[in-house]
């Protein structure tokens, strides 16, 4: 890039404002337990077996409102159990023990949900084991870039003891997985840059765009109806999330990533 060029948005982490507006993930909680009655009137799943992934820091703590919600709805939701996701690579193999379990008990395919740096591994368990997995959603998660431009890459490095971006690794993460996959993320995301979360929409792949903060994902209402609609639809059988009627209050027209 010539040194006289700006750095584009998907090169740059997002605004100190942005940032500052991660706060909102605390009224956004309060929102989750306003909304839980209607939430709760949401038709029931099918049943089959949901492992939630934590964001970089987090544990299993940080995904009990969505777990819960996703029991409400009839499903197995179940958290990974290996601790605090520290972006560690050792990680991977650690949770692809934990879903071949799940498999294996159940004897269906297990949907992943990932949040943030979760929905990396997500992706990646989904190219790994691909026979264990119905389908992966993933919540602001930076596929198409590592932590190098964020605003928590001093905290990535800190906890994954990596240093600098791998061009491997992120030519690796951008290859989307065989199953279906949605990509749901925000544009006032304060954490990294939306435009690092977004796929090339194709045949059972498809971005989906919410209000919100990166911090609130976890149980903003309308990430959690979005995921309800998608884990609904019968295994095999996949349409794109529809933004008729009410919905356009909510749902803006996603952006489109590119090849």
């Amino acid at each position: 890039m010539p040194p006289s060029a700006a750095p584009s948005a998907a090169q740059r982490p997002p605004s100190p404002l942005l940032l500052a507006l991660e706060f909102r993930a605390v009224p956004e909680l309060g929102a989750y337990l306003a909304a839980r009655p209607l939430l709760d009137r949401l038709p029931a799943g099918d049943g089959h077996p949901v492992l939630v992934l934590p964001g970089l820091a987090g544990d299993d703590a940080s995904t009990l409102p969505l777990r819960r919600f996703l029991r409400g709805r009839g499903y197995r939701a179940h958290g990974w159990k290996v601790g605090r996701n520290t972006g560690q690579p050792g990680l991977l193999f650690e949770v692809k023990e934990r879903l071949a379990s799940l498999h294996q008990r159940y004897d269906r395919k297990v949907s992943l949900i990932g949040w943030s740096a979760g929905g990396l591994y997500a992706r990646e368990l989904a190219k790994l084991a691909p026979d264990q997995v119905r389908q992966v959603i993933t919540l602001g998660s930076p596929f198409t870039g590592t932590a190098d431009v964020s605003n928590v890459k001093r905290l990535y490095q800190f906890l994954s003891g990596r240093r600098q971006d791998d061009p491997q690794l992120r030519a690796r993460l951008r290859e989307t997985p065989p199953q279906p996959v949605t990509s749901i993320y925000t544009k006032s995301d304060g954490i990294v840059p939306w435009q690092r979360c977004i796929e090339v929409p194709r045949d059972r792949v498809e971005n989906i765009e919410v209000p919100g903060s990166h911090s609130g994902l976890g149980h903003n209402p309308a990430v959690l109806l979005a995921i309800a609609d998608r884990l609904a639809q019968p295994e095999g059988i996949w349409k794109p999330f529809e933004r008729k009627g009410w919905r356009r209050l909510f749902y803006p027209m996603p952006a489109q990533g590119e090849a």
